[in-house]
């Protein structure tokens, strides 16, 4: 089923920042797992860079890392990565690839020729898909933690209230909530 699915961290006041996060094991675990359910993964420039520039290295072993950091950098090794918003051509990093063109169709398109689906990991990147509509399912890990700062989810606004279906929840053994949503219809 071709669908786009956004996944990312948040606290319980909202921030995306990925430094306050709870990066154990467990969650990375999770990610894993999540990458594993889809055909190909969805990043903007700002996350793209950031991702390029640490985990080819614990992937070539540059970078000691625990086991399950070093599963979720080899698999993303050999994963397929689009990046949006580029503003370079030359992508060097395994299998990635970047979007050109009208940002609708551009990510229509890649869905569509992703029969797994799309996992998007990009704050900034969401709020622009979702304001286009595009966003068919949401995987929040719910940290226990107040972070007092930003960046905050959907800083930028949507044009209206999203309304979600909750399709499962799962508490982690660190105390992180892992919740699934659907586009409510």
């Amino acid at each position: 089923m071709e669908h786009l699915t956004f996944a990312i961290n948040v606290t319980l006041d909202g921030c995306i920042d990925h430094r306050v996060e709870i990066a154990d094991d467990e969650t990375h675990e999770y990610f894993t797992g999540l990458m594993d359910e889809h055909g190909a993964m969805l990043w903007g420039r700002t996350t793209y860079e950031m991702m390029e520039e640490y985990w080819p290295l614990v992937a070539s072993g540059e970078v000691e890392a625990p086991q399950a950091l070093l599963d979720w950098a080899l698999k993303l090794q050999d994963k397929s990565k689009y990046v949006v918003f580029a503003q370079r051509a030359d992508f060097p990093w395994n299998n990635s690839h970047y979007l050109i063109g009208n940002l609708r169709t551009s990510v229509q398109e890649l869905i569509e020729r992703v029969p797994d689906g799309v996992l998007l990991g990009s704050g900034q990147l969401a709020t622009a898909l979702d304001q286009l509509g595009l966003i068919d399912e949401y995987r929040f890990l719910v940290h226990p933690i107040i972070a007092g700062h930003g960046p905050r989810l959907y800083d930028a606004g949507l044009p209206a209230s999203r309304r979600l279906e909750l399709r499962e929840t799962m508490s982690l053994g660190n105390g992180v909530i892992a919740a699934h949503y659907r586009r409510a219809q």
